[in-house]
């Protein structure tokens, strides 16, 4: 049984870091999905894929996947800087503003 180990990146339709938080264990899939003839949808008799473990720490993870005996693949995030402007979204509205506002 092979799993993964990762912390989600943030949503890219978001500026906010919600749900990146915390560590998970997803379990690779085993079986080919087959498609249903008749209705066309796809399944599997593998049931681990369904399967999300989370933890509040890498460490965590890593401790359980070791204790059931889980071969794991740690994937690390590539954190990326906060772009913060000086004077926020607030300042293109200020009385004070040099350029005109375009819009």
């Amino acid at each position: 049984m092979r799993a993964r180990i990762y912390q989600p990146s943030r949503n890219a339709m978001q500026s906010g870091q919600g749900k990146t938080k915390f560590w998970y264990l997803d379990f690779a899939q085993t079986d080919a999905r087959e498609i249903d003839p008749l209705m066309g949808w796809t399944s599997s008799a593998d049931t681990q894929t369904q399967v999300r473990l989370r933890f509040e720490s890498r460490a965590e993870a890593e401790a359980y996947a070791k204790e059931n005996n889980i071969d794991y693949a740690v994937t690390t995030p590539q954190k990326r800087a906060a772009n913060v402007r000086a004077g926020g979204y607030g300042e293109n509205f200020a009385s004070g503003r040099r350029g005109n506002w375009t819009h």
